[in-house]
């Protein structure tokens, strides 16, 4: 595979450390209410202001094209993880969102055996996007392993008879100009990549996990991306954070990257060069 200079390398094997829940909280029907009621409405306010460069035939804004994955304002380097300041507290119990390193790849970095990365982890991933848009469908790949989301957008409900994947069962909507994608039924998976730049913080969401973004134009070449996490066997509420996506269409005359991984076993029973 040959390597693209827009893109870092990502694997290598990390771990994390079991870290204490906070002291004091809020109910967490407090905390729900306040954030989703100042998320909407400041995601409503930046999208009815928004200059809508481009709609569909049916009138929608139109998100087709290349982007840069989600990224934080003013953030540095490629790799995006989430803020911990702006996450909800731990709960009781919730300190298995931070797990110990046990030295196997498999736990550490299951990736290195081409496990998916999953949901949220692989679209914060520092690879580019493509977005497919049709009235019915919204489809999102990830050059990262290649991972594709189909999401509906015809008003069908979430499925109540699938076991849990890793990138969960997504459903959208649209409030106005702003795409609403809803996702459940995740398996326990990492949560972002912050074991890169923090060898103590390697998080992990369970499998009570409930996504929503939200996405709308900010300009013409910059759309707002808002996730709120929702896991109320990790935290006291749900908390969310706003990433950009910057426009891209300068990449569509080479398009998505082949990316593929399988059957990679260079680190036989889990004992990598370097592991320890």
């Amino acid at each position: 595979m040959k390597k693209r200079l827009r893109v870092p390398a990502m694997f290598s094997v990390n771990a994390a450390l079991i870290l204490g829940s906070a002291l004091w909280f809020p109910s967490r029907a407090a905390c729900q209410t306040a954030t989703a009621a100042a998320g909407a409405s400041v995601s409503a306010a930046a999208a009815s202001n928004a200059k809508i460069p481009r709609r569909t035939a049916e009138g929608k804004p139109d998100f087709g094209g290349m982007w840069q994955n989600p990224r934080a304002k003013g953030q540095r380097g490629e790799n995006t993880t989430f803020d911990r300041a702006l996450m909800a507290p731990l709960k009781p119990g919730g300190e298995a969102f931070l797990e110990p390193r046990t030295g196997n790849a498999r736990h550490d970095d299951p990736r290195a055996y081409c496990f998916p990365s999953g949901f949220p982890s692989n679209m914060l991933a520092a690879y580019p996007i493509q977005i497919v848009q049709s009235k019915d469908t919204m489809v999102i790949v990830h050059e990262f392993m290649r991972m594709t989301r189909i999401i509906p957008l015809d008003g069908r409900p979430h499925h109540d008879d699938i076991e849990p994947t890793y990138f969960g069962d997504s459903i959208g909507h649209w409030e106005g100009d702003i795409l609403v994608i809803d996702s459940t039924h995740y398996k326990r998976w990492s949560l972002d990549d912050s074991h890169y730049a923090n060898r103590n913080e390697y998080r992990m969401h369970s499998d009570a996990l409930h996504t929503t973004e939200r996405i709308h134009f900010v300009d013409d070449k910059t759309i707002s991306y808002n996730l709120t996490i929702d896991d109320p066997k990790i935290f006291t509420a749900p908390w969310s954070e706003e990433f950009f996506m910057a426009y891209k269409p300068e990449w569509d005359k080479v398009g998505i990257y082949e990316f593929v991984c399988e059957e990679n076993n260079r680190c036989p029973g889990g004992q990598c060069e370097g592991n320890n």
